[in-house]
């Protein structure tokens, strides 16, 4: 038999959401860019280096789950829409908040934070999970809403 036209081996998989723990957050329902900070600053206000993470709310935009997408150095942190998504999907997400920390302690987005959100965004549109902020998080309670800042449609 030629290797051309040799069988393949194809791997049976099942995909299974693993619950790592839990946290109590006292607000039930998301509304508003103050009422999801709480979560995004209890995973990264003390972070040494950015990280990216996402929440999944359920269809009245409770929280569900909180992933850690990326962890990235200092001043930078790579985020692909599909690490997003593979959480929200498996949490069985109608929409995501995604949260991420910016070490310096200004919450001001970069050039690179406004295109991802976009990207992040389009491929939520197509998935039908909506990305409802991106909300960077920075020193002394100080956060940056990218819904309010008109960055998200």
């Amino acid at each position: 038999m030629s290797k051309a036209t040799a069988a393949k081996r194809i791997n049976i998989v099942s995909l299974k959401l693993v619950r790592e723990g839990s946290i109590l957050y006292q607000t039930r329902r998301i509304s508003s860019p103050k009422d999801a900070v709480g979560i995004g600053q209890q995973f990264l206000e003390e972070a040494d280096r950015e990280q990216v993470i996402v929440c999944c709310l359920d269809t009245k935009n409770q929280p569900v789950s909180v992933n850690v997408v990326s962890m990235g150095t200092l001043n930078s942190s790579l985020v692909h829409p599909r690490e997003v998504f593979k959480t929200a999907i498996l949490s069985n997400a109608a929409n995501i908040i995604l949260f991420h920390n910016h070490p310096s302690g200004d919450p001001s987005p970069s050039q690179e934070d406004i295109s991802i959100t976009k990207r992040i965004q389009e491929a939520g549109t197509l998935l039908g999970i909506e990305l409802l902020d991106h909300l960077i998080i920075g020193s002394e309670d100080r956060f940056c809403s990218m819904k309010e800042r008109g960055d998200l449609k």
